[in-house]
């Protein structure tokens, strides 16, 4: 059974757009797992120059763990999960800007999902502002 099974059958469901809010679960589940990698990787790198971008990662990846329970949890009350939903948006920003100024994989493949994760999470706002 997968997630989207999962939470089809939530009886809150309907609170969300629900394509959306399972992309942004999926982005934000996928931006923690590439910013921990990457963090990692600049890690065993052993580059003192790199503690900004690990730092950074580090947050990120914490903030869209975060951010993927809340929504994983589709029945909102008051305006807390727009509150997350925009610290983890700034997180990826500026993530995705950290690990831009660097030229390995990993800090590619972490500023890629940074950026669609940010994507994801606007357009869920997007959706439940037009929907509310």
């Amino acid at each position: 059974m997968t997630l989207a099974d999962t939470l089809a059958d939530h009886p809150a469901r309907s609170t969300f757009d629900f394509p959306e809010l399972m992309r942004a679960i999926e982005a934000t589940g996928r931006c923690s797992i590439l910013c921990t990698v990457c963090a990692d990787s600049e890690l065993a790198r052993g580059a003192a120059s790199m503690h900004d971008c690990i730092r950074t990662c580090l947050d990120c990846a914490a903030v869209c763990d975060a951010t993927a329970k809340v929504l994983s949890r589709p029945t909102p009350s008051g305006d807390m999960w727009q509150a997350q939903v925009r610290a983890c948006i700034l997180a990826c920003v500026e993530c995705a800007a950290q690990c831009s100024q660097h030229d390995h994989v990993s800090c590619a493949a972490c500023a890629e999902a940074c950026r669609e994760c940010e994507r994801a999470l606007q357009q869920l706002v997007a959706a439940a502002t037009e929907s509310g």
